[in-house]
């Protein structure tokens, strides 16, 4: 790659410094306004973590002239990945049953939303795909790979399964269930809370729907975003990369760990109106105190 790697590095490690910084001042801004502490910030710490998967490894191979990862790390680095592609459809499927009890039984969110309640989604979001994770890359650990070379920018379980020399029926087979598990069945959750909800918004007055429309916008456009970037991924992994375009492994492959972590929280910082104004005016009074000095 020549001299040409030390600008891919700093694109990369900039695209990296935005995505963490922009997730950081979503939490910090939870952590200092107790009246946001609503269960759709945590996807601010899931795309913390696939970046933490991703970046680091990424740009180390970028200023590398040799490409070459140990098989543990390449096993770790499918685990993380693969949490965070899981653990985030889990995350949406939480925030829309939130959406879901605050318009639909507004009188009933603060009985039902409550700490423990939130706290026990969170943990079942990360320990349900945990488990289903695990058992995947059980089944790949065990496999005996015939090939070494990854047609790829990160380690991912299925171009792994294709390099083995064996039979992969059953591999082939808990992918497919993982995916209805961990995607499929989230994602048909949130498409009938939003059903639930546009038949609710249907029979109340016009400020009413303007309201709801405000408060799930930010959701949606999440949503429709991850989904298509997993489309994408999911495409990916599963055709042969002779038969797709270079540059369309390169953007499909980059797409999905990079655009949902950094729209997530543009979107929740710059159209959530709470979180707008807790975030300006926590940099105005920055901003006001260095001057003062």
């Amino acid at each position: 790659m020549g001299s040409i790697r030390y600008l891919y590095f700093g694109l990369c490690l900039l695209i990296y410094l935005i995505i963490n910084c922009a997730n950081v001042v979503i939490i910090l801004t939870v952590c200092l306004e107790r009246s946001l502490h609503q269960p759709m910030y945590i996807l601010s710490f899931n795309s913390l973590r696939g970046s933490a998967g991703f970046f680091p490894r990424f740009l180390s191979d970028l200023l590398s002239d040799t490409h070459f990862i140990s098989r543990s790390t390449c096993f770790i680095q499918v685990f993380v990945l693969y949490m965070y592609a899981t653990c985030e459809m889990a995350i949406l499927s939480i925030m829309a049953y939130d959406r879901f009890v605050a318009i639909c039984q507004p009188l009933h969110y603060h009985s039902k939303m409550t700490f423990k309640m939130v706290l026990s989604l969170i943990v079942l979001a990360e320990f349900c795909p945990a488990f289903i994770c695990s058992c995947c890359l059980s089944l790949t650990i065990r496999l005996l790979l015939c090939g070494l070379k990854l047609q790829r920018f990160f380690c991912t379980n299925w171009p792994l399964v294709q390099l083995s020399c064996v039979d992969t029926s059953l591999n082939n087979l808990a992918g497919l269930l993982a995916i209805v598990a961990t995607i499929f069945i989230p994602l048909l959750f949130v498409l009938y809370t939003y059903l639930r909800i546009l038949l609710v918004s249907r029979r109340s007055s016009h400020e009413t729907r303007g309201k709801a429309l405000q408060t799930c916008i930010p959701h949606i456009v999440t949503c429709v975003n991850y989904s298509v970037c997993f489309v994408g991924e999911l495409l990916l992994n599963r055709l042969r990369d002779n038969e797709i375009n270079p540059f369309i492994i390169v953007v499909l492959s980059l797409e999905f760990l990079i655009i949902p972590p950094i729209i997530n929280p543009l979107v929740y910082g710059l159209k959530l109106p709470q979180i707008r104004t807790v975030v300006f005016r926590f940099f105005y009074g920055v901003l006001k105190r260095s001057n003062a000095r």
